[in-house]
């Protein structure tokens, strides 16, 4: 339980801090508490626009003394499961970004996208570890381990983290990094937003080498051999080249180009960096295996990496499903064109098939990214709106259920999609990972004040909800 904020609380919250606060009345509460997924509407008593991480930290502490819980978003694309209640802090102004091009690092604060770092970053020929959209907020991205476009080659994201700013739920500001808070350092890098709120974070860039990179699409009805090829083809690239997969559903609406509305398509994904010639050759067998309808693939400035996933850019209702396969056989891809190939009927609108390893293996134990045994990561998403809503949860649950026997039983954090209870949040970290995050959250937010969104349990209940060895 946690207590409402009064007339009085809230009076003391606006003198505690600089930027706005709205009760759900006022003009503009909608605007702050919007996510990017329609399909989530936030609900929290109060909403707060920090300008900085004094303002975050004056909000926390505010909260605290009041044992009002406390959300955090920038973007709202990880918005899966609605904020109901308490205080959500909005980190969309907090706007610094610096690049040291000689250090190759950059500092970003809480509110800047993928996109204003990748512009600024080119300017000195350098990159930063983005995924599939440059639309999306980079610290919570990075926060979930982020799976960059190029992880093969580099691994997650935040592996190349060198500190973060956080605030706790006692509202104090630190720097911790793997020199001073080794612990904690490693438990952020994958942890989400278990253990406060990060208000910046620096990383490492790279430099932005040749890319080439874009995507093939084939006609729907070649589905199976496409995924055959996929199959056979993928696990034998080189690190320096990631691929994925997706089964393309295109909605009969106005934002699809009007000779797709409606399609059924196979898009493959291919992202290499390298010798342009070394790549094309690499594609050779995957545009050989059915009948291309269109082929954007060649040279490309890694500032241009949307053009690779072609993700949507403005805000949509999904409901999403995620989680990590320990390979696709002959009966893996049997039971996905059972439920997603052609001539099937589905309100899926996209499946993907991502290839991991590499260098995304990493080292494990060494911070909270799951996922780091996989062979892929496998991804649903469908409109969420009451017609669909239930078929669409149906067909979710459907095909989890069948790629089940190839399941390796975890999910990446960001995405898992919507968390139906703690044991199903829990999957996103393997048991010791789950084990030290709640040790950790039992120390630093002994009231639990950050209990929205992809989080542990309390210490107290860790031993009933954390997940099985497998």
């Amino acid at each position: 339980m946690h207590n409402q904020p009064s007339f009085q609380d809230v009076s003391e919250l606006r003198f505690a801090v600089n930027g706005p606060v709205f009760l759900p009345t006022d003009p503009g509460f909608a605007a702050e508490t919007a996510a990017f997924n329609l399909a989530t509407v936030h609900a929290p008593d109060l909403a707060f626009g920090a300008l900085d991480a004094d303002d975050v930290a004056a909000a926390v502490r505010w909260a605290a003394a009041r044992n009002i819980p406390v959300a955090v978003q920038s973007t709202g694309h990880g918005a899966t499961n609605m904020v109901e209640s308490g205080l959500l802090i909005s980190t969309r102004r907090m706007l610094e970004l610096s690049i040291d091009p000689l250090e190759r690092t950059a500092r970003v604060g809480a509110g800047v996208k993928w996109k204003a770092l990748a512009d600024a970053a080119a300017v000195h020929g350098l990159m930063g570890l983005s995924g599939s959209t440059s639309d999306v907020g980079i610290i919570g991205y990075t926060l979930g381990g982020g799976l960059p476009v190029l992880g093969r080659r580099y691994g997650f994201a935040s592996d190349h983290v060198v500190s973060f700013d956080l605030v706790t739920a006692d509202g104090t500001l630190r720097v911790v990094d793997a020199a001073g808070e080794p612990e904690l350092f490693a438990l952020l890098r994958g942890g989400k937003g278990n253990l406060g709120i990060v208000t910046a974070i620096e990383f490492r860039l790279f430099p932005d080498d040749a890319l080439y990179g874009g995507g093939i699409h084939y006609p729907g009805e070649s589905a199976a051999q496409v995924l055959e090829a996929f199959a056979a083809w993928a696990p034998g690239l080189p690190e320096d080249a990631s691929a994925s997969l997706a089964f393309v559903r295109l909605p009969d609406m106005e934002l699809v180009p009007g000779p797709l509305r409606g399609k059924f398509l196979v898009h493959l994904r291919f992202a290499h960096q390298g010798d342009p010639v070394l790549a094309a050759r690499l594609l050779e067998p995957m545009r050989a295996c059915a009948p291309v309808m269109m082929d954007s693939t060649g040279p490309l400035p890694y500032s241009a990496f949307d053009a690779i996933h072609q993700d949507p850019d403005s805000p949509v209702p999904v409901r999403e499903c995620g989680f990590l396969l320990s390979g696709i056989d002959a009966g893996a891809r049997e039971a996905i064109l059972a439920r997603l190939g052609a001539g099937v009927e589905s309100p899926v609108l996209i499946a993907e098939l991502r290839l991991l390893g590499g260098a995304l293996r990493g080292v494990p134990g060494s911070d909270c990214v799951g996922g780091r045994d996989a062979a892929y990561s496998f991804f649903m998403a469908g409109i969420a709106v009451p017609p669909t809503m239930a078929p669409l949860q149906e067909a979710l649950h459907g095909v989890r259920a069948a790629l089940e026997p190839w399941s390796t039983g975890r999910t990446f954090v960001n995405l898992h999609g919507h968390s139906a209870d703690a044991a199903d949040r829990s999957r996103a970290w393997d048991p010791e990972s789950y084990r030290r995050l709640a040790e950790a959250k039992a120390a630093l937010d002994p009231q639990n004040l950050f209990r929205f969104g992809p989080v542990v349990e309390p210490l107290r209940a860790a031993a009933d909800t954390a997940p099985a060895p497998v």
